[in-house]
């Protein structure tokens, strides 16, 4: 049935979809794809796939290699600039001086639906072996210390009426206690993770976190240093 002027909802664009799908994937891809390999993993004709290259390859949102193999393009970056754009440029300060300080991955994650995504990282100068937690990269809210640490800026019938199809962790709960929040082996095999929520006036909190594999430091002094810098990012947020 075609819906109406009156309509309560609109049919999604299939099209568009599609189009978005297609860059979800070559986020995703570790290295260039040909146009039959996405056409494939969009589930898609390869005629169809490469009208929607097309039109996504003249807003520079993809680029093709002189092989042919396609991959995400500049427009990109053009994009994901305005994402959160206070936080990112609130948060930037903070995390470089925390990488450096604690010599640790440091980064800002939002919460999307289901998911929890990077969406800055900074990595201290000068060190070793770091564990790089790229932009853009996400994982369930209900795993890990980022997740936890946003659940914890709510209690448990103030998350359950907000997001009811997500428990709330017991774990939320302690680390709304204790402040911060932390995991281990949750999302990334032998990485341990802490982290604290971030509230951002007028949208859903964030957290600020580290990850690591062996800490150097105290987790308790560590937790002190994320909650000081969380404040001065609030503030800075207004």
């Amino acid at each position: 049935m075609t819906p109406t002027a009156g309509s309560s909802q609109a049919s999604p664009s299939q099209t568009l979809s599609r189009g978005i799908r297609a860059l979800e994937i070559l986020a995703e891809a570790q290295q260039p794809l040909t146009i039959a390999e996405l056409a494939d993993a969009m589930g898609v004709h390869r005629s169809v796939a490469y009208r929607i290259l097309r039109t996504l390859e003249d807003h520079s949102l993809l680029v093709r290699d002189d092989g042919g193999r396609v991959q995400p393009g500049p427009g990109l970056a053009v994009l994901a600039r305005g994402v959160a754009r206070s936080l990112q440029t609130a948060a930037l300060p903070e995390l470089t001086q925390l990488a450096n300080a604690l010599t640790m991955s440091t980064f800002v994650a939002v919460w999307d639906h289901e998911d929890c995504v990077t969406l800055v990282t900074v990595d201290p100068r000068h060190t070793g072996a770091t564990v790089v937690q790229h932009p853009g990269s996400r994982h369930p809210i209900s795993a890990g210390a980022p997740g936890i640490a946003i659940q914890s800026a709510f209690s448990e019938p103030e998350w359950n009426a907000l997001a009811p199809g997500i428990p709330y962790r017991a774990e939320a709960a302690e680390a709304r206690r204790r402040g911060f929040a932390a995991s281990h082996d949750e999302v990334i095999a032998g990485v341990s993770s802490l982290a604290v929520p971030v509230r951002v006036p007028g949208g859903r909190p964030a957290a600020l976190g580290v990850v690591y594999i062996r800490a150097a430091q105290d987790p308790e002094e560590v937790a002190a240093a994320l909650v000081a810098g969380a404040a001065r990012i609030e503030g800075q947020l207004g």
